[in-house]
């Protein structure tokens, strides 16, 4: 079995921001995804992920997602490492969706937590283990995000994953007990990239040796969470923690609904995609929508003469 190099999980660091799935009449937006994707790099993030949880990935076919996979391989040209999201509730469609991007030349795949069914430990072992030998030349994410699949990946299994399974690399925690986070490094090592899903702990667990965040706060906001890393890494930690304070308003507005329909309300404000959804899915409520507007105005992102009191240039 291979094993993905240092070079290639060095890539792997910083804030892997994930895109929404653009929609224009129904169809995906392509104009608008390259405006995301360009916005995104010249913005300073560190890489990209299409159809995670932020991309919708439940409202789109298969077609769709192998779509979105290629388009944004395309786009990128190998700039910032990609990180597809290809997991599903179906183990089959994962496995082929996981394929795909492994053939494509996806820098790692990110595979959620099959949802709905809650599996135990070692059926989630079984899974996981079985998606990753399938793609052995390519990095594998585990993507534990317990409120949404209603199973957690607990450390143990994790560090049992990671000594079998050589490319299974790091795991993406959306949780709030960061116990969870602490008992990953434990059990599955302090090298293992641990990557914050959870917007408003991105710091802390930079603390604690994250890797990075998939933070969709940086769709809006690239340059500031790409700036809380790039200052964690270079040591500045107390400029770090200030700009974890600035951010904290924004990471709660972007989640008073459901992801990832404030984010791409937001998005439609600044004039970059449709405010579209598909059902089940829809528009905000209005008295949040009026919150989003007002926390947007206040943090200058629709006005470009106050952007410079959030972001710090490290």
């Amino acid at each position: 079995m291979g094993q993905p190099g240092g070079a290639a999980l060095a890539r792997l660091r910083g804030s892997l921001v994930p895109l929404v799935t653009p929609f224009r009449s129904g169809e995906i937006d392509v104009r608008a995804l390259d405006d995301l994707i360009e916005f995104q790099i010249s913005g300073g993030s560190h890489g990209l992920g299409v159809t995670g949880t932020t991309g919708e990935p439940s409202s789109l076919n298969y077609d769709e997602r192998e779509f979105m996979i290629a388009h944004a391989m395309e786009r990128i040209r190998g700039r910032v490492p990609l990180v597809a999201g290809t997991g599903s509730a179906n183990f089959e469609e994962t496995l082929r969706l996981t394929r795909f991007a492994a053939q494509r030349g996806a820098d790692a795949v990110l595979v959620i937590t099959p949802y709905y069914v809650r599996p135990n430990q070692e059926n989630l072992y079984q899974y996981f283990r079985a998606i990753a030998e399938a793609v052995p030349e390519t990095p594998v994410i585990l993507y534990n995000i317990p409120g949404r699949a209603a199973v957690q990946v607990d450390p143990p299994t994790i560090g049992r994953l990671r000594r079998d399974v050589p490319n299974i690399v790091g795991v993406k925690h959306s949780v709030k007990d960061i116990d969870v986070v602490s008992q990953t490094f434990v059990h599955a090592g302090r090298d293992f990239l641990v990557y914050c899903g959870m917007e408003t702990l991105t710091y802390p667990m930079l603390t604690l040796g994250g890797a990075g965040h998939i933070s969709a706060t940086g769709m809006v906001a690239p340059r500031e969470i790409a700036d809380l890393y790039n200052l964690a890494a270079a040591g500045r930690w107390d400029e770090a923690r200030d700009l974890h304070y600035r951010m904290l308003e924004l990471n709660d507005i972007l989640f008073i609904e459901v992801n990832p329909v404030p984010l791409k309300t937001a998005l439609a404000i600044m004039g970059l995609c449709e405010r579209e959804w598909r059902l089940p899915l829809g528009p905000m409520l209005p008295a949040n929508e009026a919150k989003l507007r007002e926390a947007l105005g206040r943090y200058g992102i629709t006005e470009d003469s106050g952007r410079a009191a959030i972001g710090v240039s490290a």
